[in-house]
């Protein structure tokens, strides 16, 4: 580390008004905006896909939660077998570690028809309702059995608002069944996939609908509170239900996660892990080899200084030191700029919403940004840790010069 006397000279020498006029100075700030640049694109990666990540993972849980329970001879349909779920057994769930919430849910696949225009939908009812409240963009939450919640693409589709009626039909294997509901409220998670599939209604309805007795539903709906933890509660709800018998004596309950509800999801997004190492290595590589020309460039510019200070006994070690601290000024400048401009360009996206996407394709209509610290500072204290290391080799330069030749070049 250098010591206050080649701190005292680098400073000087970084921040001298005279140093400003010099040629080399336009080379160095094209060093430096490399750097910054290279900086900025690394946070503003970390941000989009951790952003990416939270969003998506969180739209998918709204619709289905973190942990299904449901029928052992799940069919992967909507229409599932019921299962009979005690009070004590939903008591149990809902008390595990890291469990927010366990709550049961029906669901029923139907189709709702107009007077000009038909829709598939599935018929979801629940008790749990914060996801929904969050999205609602018209109207209001299902208040009673006859209220449903439906999306903003399917009434815009079927040409309905809110406080319309609108006849649903399901089909039993024996008959069909219709009802008419009146739309309470619409809501939208820009999640356009579940958007277009799925109609809300409290949990009685759906009940009633399917004909089941009390504490009969399709499954129980469980969110976590860390989904880092996803796996290890999910083993602690198997090894609760497994073993767990019916009224009839049969083991009828299966746990199943988001993410082996939704495979090609989350196959996607981690191929957005892979997506951040080989930009940040690149972006690594740029801004190291930005600092690194802007160090020779310092120090050829400094061949005069440095040949004076050998020749009043200054060894490599001290004049090596001098240009490092320079090199670090550099890079903490670059780091600085970076981090303001990176992070501000997140911060407007996360307020302002500017830059959109296809909805269909990508999951969301806007490019999401998170603000994932720990990475960001991990981020940073990486680029410092790298960009000096690699400063060692240029600046054994240093010792190559030699007093006398400079001189005798003067």
């Amino acid at each position: 580390m250098p010591n206050n006397e080649e701190l005292k000279i680098a400073t000087r020498l970084y921040f001298s008004q005279e140093g400003e006029a010099r040629h080399s100075r336009p080379a160095v700030r094209v060093a430096l905006a490399g750097m910054i640049v290279g900086v900025l694109v690394m946070i503003l990666t970390v941000c989009i896909v951790v952003g990416f990540k939270q969003t998506v993972t969180s739209q998918v849980a709204g619709f289905g939660a973190h942990i299904q329970v449901v029928s052992f001879d799940n069919n992967n349909t909507y229409d599932l077998h019921p299962i009979l779920v005690s009070d004590s057994l939903l008591a149990q769930l809902a008390a595990y570690p890291h469990v927010s919430s366990a709550a049961p849910f029906i669901t029923k696949p139907g189709m709702l028809k107009t007077d000009s225009a038909f829709q598939g939908i599935v018929l979801k009812g629940t008790d749990y309702w914060d996801f929904f409240a969050r999205h609602l963009r018209e109207g209001a939450l299902p208040a009673s059995a006859q209220e449903v919640l439906l999306s903003v693409p399917v009434a815009r589709r079927l040409g309905l608002k809110v406080g319309d009626a609108v006849s649903a039909y399901f089909v039993d294997e024996e008959d069909v069944r219709a009802r008419r509901f009146r739309i309470s409220g619409l809501y939208e998670t820009g999640f356009t996939q579940s958007d277009e599939l799925f109609i809300l209604t409290p949990l009685v309805t759906a009940a009633r609908l399917q004909g089941w007795e009390a504490n009969t539903y399709s499954g129980v709906e469980i969110l976590v509170d860390d989904i880092n933890r996803l796996d290890e509660v999910a083993d602690c709800i198997y090894f609760a239900t497994v073993n767990h018998l019916d009224e009839q004596g049969f083991n009828v309950y299966y746990v199943q996660t988001l993410h082996q509800q939704n495979p090609a999801i989350f196959a996607w997004l981690d191929l957005l892990d892979m997506n951040v190492v080989v930009i940040i290595i690149l972006m690594l590589l740029v801004a190291c080899f930005n600092i690194i020309s802007g160090l020779i460039i310092l120090i050829l510019d400094g061949v005069q200084l440095i040949g004076t200070l050998k020749a009043l006994g200054a060894d490599n070690r001290f004049v090596q030191r001098i240009f490092m601290a320079q090199a670090a000024m550099l890079v903490g400048k670059g780091l600085l700029w970076g981090n303001i401009l990176g992070l501000g360009i997140a911060a407007i996206q996360y307020f302002g919403h500017l830059l959109p996407l296809e909805a269909a394709t990508y999951y969301v209509d806007y490019v999401p940004i998170a603000f994932p610290w720990g990475w960001i500072v991990a981020l940073n204290i990486l680029t410092i840790v790298v960009s000096l290391l690699i400063l060692l080799l240029p600046s054994m330069i240093v010792t190559k010069i030699s007093p006398a030749k400079v001189m005798h070049f003067e």
